[in-house]
């Protein structure tokens, strides 16, 4: 007897999938990690939002609810290429493979958290170090353009005041032609 249910009932028997939704702008996306039937619309009907992800920001701003997350890992949902990526860098897969084994006995809940704790320390050292990083070379690059705008103006201004000493020798030239010219005219009166 095949249950023909609409309710989400029906849902675990279908393929479950964790994949992202996109939302946002042209040219400014960022994504939803939904937890969705694999017939559903990419950005259609999901079963479940469980985190987001924004790749336009350096470092990606990755939101995740770990526990949901493990929890729909361990009803079966397939995640897509994309997101294992997402869950394996937040340490989602990290942690239910420690949850295995303390599940299996081959250590105490106590010595997963001091693994996975001590993970996430050097995951978060190694994401400042690239935040650091990429500051770094902002700056330098900031530095580097102000200090080419910096020659470009004093280039114009010395063109400028070499312009304004050229008229200003020229209207003295012009004043000095002026006043000969009337000195002569004043000879030829006499």
């Amino acid at each position: 007897d095949l249950v023909r249910s609409r309710g989400l009932g029906d849902v675990y028997k279908r393929q479950v999938k964790i994949r992202l939704s996109r939302h946002g702008r042209k040219g400014a996306p960022f994504y939803h990690i939904v937890v969705a039937d694999s017939r559903s619309p990419r950005d259609g009907r999901f079963i479940e939002r469980i985190g987001l992800y924004d790749p336009t920001r350096i470092p990606a701003r990755i939101e995740l609810d770990m526990d949901k997350g493990v929890q729909w890992l361990n009803n079966g949902a397939q995640p897509t290429d994309t997101v294992r990526r997402i869950l394996s860098y937040k340490g989602v897969l990290l942690r239910r493979h420690l949850l295995q084994g303390v599940a299996k006995g081959a250590f105490d809940a106590d010595e997963m958290e001091r693994r996975f704790s001590k993970w996430m320390e050097e995951k978060q050292a190694k994401i400042d170090a690239v935040a650091k990083a990429v500051e770094t070379k902002r700056d330098k690059a900031e530095t580097v353009r102000r200090e080419a705008e910096m020659q470009v103006n004093e280039a114009r201004r010395a063109a400028i005041e070499e312009k304004r000493k050229a008229q200003q020798a020229e209207a003295e030239a012009a004043k000095a032609a002026a006043e000969a010219s009337e000195g002569e005219v004043a000879k030829d009166a006499e």
